[in-house]
């Protein structure tokens, strides 16, 4: 059975997801010296793409059929787990932090620190989390939508 689509929801979606996504970066990346941080821009992020879910747009997206959400929870576990341990190999213990700082003429110095690279792990990591949550909640759905004269199962 087919529903109708709320248009006030679908233009919320249109003006409100890369506003949200733009807002989960920075939280991601500014959680380093203040409150933030992969967690809870990975939950900010997550949010935009629930939005996205419940509009039904994630199945017009062809980026949906590129990047599963296993695909991407493991490229999180990844980017985490080489960055947690790559001190390791250096001398140093686990997770410890390195820094980073290089002059750019216009710009001034940039500083970049190992733990943002910890912090992008587990922002993929949480969106890929949330995403196979919506996957196995929404799976019936789908398959029902296909195959209207099949009862669930």
């Amino acid at each position: 059975m087919k529903t109708m689509r709320s248009v006030i929801l679908d233009e919320a979606d249109r003006w409100l997801f890369p506003v949200v996504l733009l807002v989960s970066v920075y939280l991601t990346f500014r959680g380093h010296n203040a409150p933030g941080g992969g967690f809870i821009g990975g939950l900010v992020a997550s949010a935009a793409f629930v939005l996205r879910y419940l509009t039904g747009r994630h199945r017009e997206d062809p980026i949906y059929e590129v990047f599963r959400p296993h695909t991407i929870l493991g490229a999180g576990m990844l980017v985490s787990t080489i960055t947690a341990l790559a001190p390791l190999f250096f001398g140093d213990s686990l997770l410890e932090s390195h820094i980073w700082k290089w002059k750019i003429p216009v710009f001034g110095e940039l500083k970049i620190v190992s733990s943002t690279f910890f912090d992008l792990g587990v922002y993929i990591l949480v969106i890929g989390v949330v995403l196979s949550i919506l996957v196995a909640l929404g799976i019936d759905q789908d398959e029902n939508e296909d195959n209207p004269n099949e009862a669930p199962a």
